[in-house]
């Protein structure tokens, strides 16, 4: 399936949102994620469920002053 993470067109063949975060070899403990704009809680990555051009962003949090 054909789906936007961080902006840029991938195809995944991951189901679920925690499937893909493996696929893309991305550590879940650091992340925080939005589906189609929304907020998903990490309990629930392996429960979002993906569609055909639905909207993603994986984002590492940043410390700073």
């Amino acid at each position: 399936m054909n789906i936007q993470l961080n902006g840029r067109a991938i195809r995944t063949e991951a189901k679920t949102l925690s499937e893909l975060l493996i696929e893309q070899q991305i550590d879940a403990a650091c992340v925080a994620s939005a589906f189609n704009g929304q907020f998903v809680p990490k309990s629930q990555y392996s429960n979002q469920t993906l569609e055909e051009g639905c909207q993603l962003e994986v984002l590492s949090p940043m410390q700073g002053g």
